[in-house]
């Protein structure tokens, strides 16, 4: 891609750009000083509470058995699936082992680290260079939307990436969960002097058109839906809590912590 069209894809003109996925999210992440990761259903929403919860969390594109020796490296357990969380199955400890289903997550007993694998926001997360990653959900938008202003005054360019889903051929599908949550954080940020994208705009007024039934939004789209349908409602109505927590997770060389 030449220099002309890199700069008109990664929306460089722009104070606050978004972009999808892995391909979109490094576009605009190039020469920003900040990108927001967002995946509400359910990486970025389990980062938020696990973090909160004093766990450090570590992002990993798989889960097989490089996941589970990168796990063993650091000394972390690493997460494991919905379904082998279920309520009758419980670890050493006698308890729920970790997973990515942040409804779980919340009625087990923290660990000190964790690695948390997911095909989307954790796989974007460890693919992004050269700018400071954090987590966003509707859990924590205020959280982290106050910690970009203090940024966002001295001048720092933020990328926003709603990591989207996967069709079973492994294509981007885009998840208005991650629309709508990119769009919650900038709803609680002073944008006046701000240069927004398009799409950064499009993101804000998405989330301003269901903010007042947002439980019933994130229910009833398509992500919202599967999961429901197979038995994991309880993650989609945790994911609507907006505010509900206050950590913001910074990536750091040593795994996502909560910032200062």
């Amino acid at each position: 891609m030449t220099g002309a069209r890199a700069a008109a894809h990664g929306q460089a003109s722009y104070d606050v750009r978004l972009d999808w996925g892995p391909t979109g999210g490094a576009a605009v992440a190039a020469g920003a000083d900040v990108a927001v990761v967002v995946d509400v259903l359910s990486f970025t929403t389990t980062l938020g509470i696990a973090v909160g919860r004093g766990t450090r969390v570590y992002p990993f594109p798989w889960k097989d058995e490089r996941a589970a020796a990168f796990a063993a490296e650091r000394d972390a357990v690493l997460a494991v699936g919905r379904l082998e969380a279920g309520l009758d199955k419980l670890d050493h400890r006698g308890d729920q082992p970790p997973s990515l289903s942040p409804a779980q997550l919340l009625t087990s007993t923290p660990v000190a680290r964790l690695v948390l694998p997911s095909p989307n926001g954790s796989t974007i997360c460890a693919a992004l260079e050269d700018v400071t990653v954090v987590g966003a959900s509707l859990r924590n938008r205020t959280a982290v939307a106050r910690w970009l202003a203090k940024r966002v005054v001295g001048g720092a360019r933020v990328a926003l990436v709603p990591s989207g889903e996967r069709w079973p051929d492994g294509s981007l599908r885009p998840g208005l969960e991650d629309l709508w949550g990119a769009g919650a954080v900038l709803a609680a940020l002073d944008l006046d002097g701000v240069r927004m994208s398009p799409e950064a705009r499009h993101a804000l007024r998405s989330f301003e058109d269901v903010q007042d039934d947002l439980a019933g939004a994130l229910a009833e789209c398509a992500s919202g839906r599967e999961l429901a349908a197979v038995g994991y409602e309880a993650d989609v109505v945790a994911a609507a809590d907006i505010d509900a927590d206050d950590a913001v997770p910074v990536l750091t060389a040593d795994g996502f912590v909560a910032a200062d």
